[in-house]
């Protein structure tokens, strides 16, 4: 097999890799299940290039990813229930249907208008798909039909959480602004506390999760991404506490050698020196 832009080759090797007898072993073991914690990784290299704005990468790690799709499509066509086409297909009827603004007749509408259109049209795709499962004999999708259904259980809690909260503010649950939610976090943060001063790791797992909760919903109010905001100040508490052990191991030591008031001052010098950065750099 030679390399090449084309998707076919792509899908062609896919099919090599599962031919019984001549393809790869460990390829031809592989299922649905065993795979998608891989699916999983791959989307989140592609985000983590993307946030490191690092071209190159997002280039190997985007063709990671479209090797997930490709498997799982090879996998199904093996059962006899889709191949590539039909997935390519799937999305591709589905762009057009949706943005009927760009394809159709509905012209000039306003991002709020097509925010609109946008909810009807999943709407009707979901009740279509629903027949199309009855139809089939197939149990209805879980969830049911309520306001939160939908929401993928696999999610990273903080994505189906703001995924959550927005669907249920569709239909008017919702704070007005953003320091209402901020004297909910207050309230939840007092909570916590008490949860705390009685003791039983169950109650004060429930009050920080309800505390958390919250949190995304005040990053929702604030137009922020809290898987984004989480994803960079953990990349900043990574930076700074490198300064921490690089200055110490100046000093022929380690973390655990030195005392917290130590680190500390450490930690502030790392702080002050991506300000004094920040300010060169504009």
């Amino acid at each position: 097999m030679q390399p090449s832009r084309d998707i076919a080759r792509l899908i062609e090797i896919m099919a090599a890799l599962r031919t019984p007898g001549t393809g790869c072993p460990w390829d031809l073991e592989q299922t649905f299940a065993t795979i998608a914690p891989y699916t999983l990784e791959e989307a989140y290299e592609v985000a983590d290039a993307i946030a490191r704005a690092d071209l190159p990468d997002l280039k190997e790690e985007l063709g990671d990813l479209l090797l997930q799709v490709v498997f799982h499509a090879r996998l199904a066509e093996e059962q006899g229930a889709f191949a590539f086409p039909d997935v390519v297909e799937a999305i591709t009827t589905k762009l057009v249907r949706r943005h009927p603004h760009v394809f159709g007749d509905a012209r000039d509408l306003s991002p709020e208008a097509v925010k609109g259109m946008w909810a009807e049209i999943k709407a009707q795709e979901k009740a279509e798909r629903a027949a199309a499962r009855a139809a089939a004999g197939l149990a209805p999708e879980e969830g049911g039909k309520g306001t939160l259904s939908g929401v993928a259980l696999p999610l990273p809690a903080l994505t189906r959480a703001l995924k959550l909260q927005e669907k249920a503010s569709r239909v008017g649950f919702d704070w007005n602004d953003a320091r209402q939610v901020l004297a909910k976090i207050r309230e939840e943060t007092e909570e916590v506390s008490q949860a705390l001063d009685a003791g039983g790791t169950e109650a004060i797992r429930d009050e920080i999760g309800d505390l958390l909760f919250a949190v995304v919903n005040l990053a929702r109010h604030a137009d922020v991404d809290p898987e984004t905001a989480l994803r960079g100040t953990n990349e900043k508490f990574t930076r700074r506490f490198g300064h921490v052990e690089t200055q110490l191991a100046a000093d022929g030591r380690r973390p655990n050698d030195a005392s917290l008031d130590e680190m500390e001052a450490l930690w502030q010098d790392a702080k002050r020196l991506e300000k004094q950065s920040e300010r060169a750099a504009e």
